[in-house]
């Protein structure tokens, strides 16, 4: 992962997510980030999630850097807002209630062996054939899973029955600066 975010830059990416939500109901369009230099220029992977009353609402991003920091805020949180498959749209009314969660990736990196896999530490990404799962390292802590359990859901994400990973599916590991509202 590139240099940490300060807590300023995460409040300034917090307040673009925002932003480009209230942007979207307001406009229907997309925000064009202010952003001229500095670290949200540069390419990094992230993930914007969305809670309403601490219920997921959605979650998309991308894993590996793609585009500055900044573009792939404003697009992946209106992703998650309207294209995250698993959920209804977002509504304009549920913006009072929002929460919304940034996870700044670092790049994965092949785990050797599964024992590797750190709760709390690392996000997985299990690959087997055309199948791709990931998890953010959060979710194994609000779930209370264990290695073998995080590492199942990893599997049962990419389409794969639970335990393929013992089975010669490949497994990635990152870590994330997860920061909230």
């Amino acid at each position: 992962m590139g240099e940490p975010l300060t807590p300023e830059e995460e409040r300034a990416c917090l307040t673009l997510a925002r932003r480009a939500l209230e942007h979207y109901f307001a406009t229907g369009g997309e925000l064009r980030p202010p952003v001229r230099s500095g670290p949200l220029k540069e390419r990094r992977g992230a993930f914007v999630t969305l809670t309403v009353d601490g219920e997921l609402r959605g979650c998309v991003g991308y894993p590996t850097p793609v585009k500055p920091l900044d573009e792939t805020i404003v697009e992946m949180a209106l992703a998650a807002a309207a294209r995250d498959t698993r959920f209804a749209p977002l509504r304009p009314d549920e913006l009072e209630r929002l929460k919304i969660e940034i996870s700044v990736l670092g790049l994965p990196e092949p785990a050797a062996d599964p024992a590797e896999v750190r709760v709390g530490r690392h996000g997985i990404i299990v690959s087997k054939g055309f199948r791709r799962g990931l998890l953010l390292p959060q979710v194994p802590v609000e779930h209370r899973w264990d290695r073998e359990t995080y590492l199942d859901h990893g599997c049962l994400k990419a389409g794969l029955p639970a335990g393929e990973w013992k089975k010669g599916a490949k497994i990635e590991v990152f870590t994330a600066q997860v920061f909230s509202e």
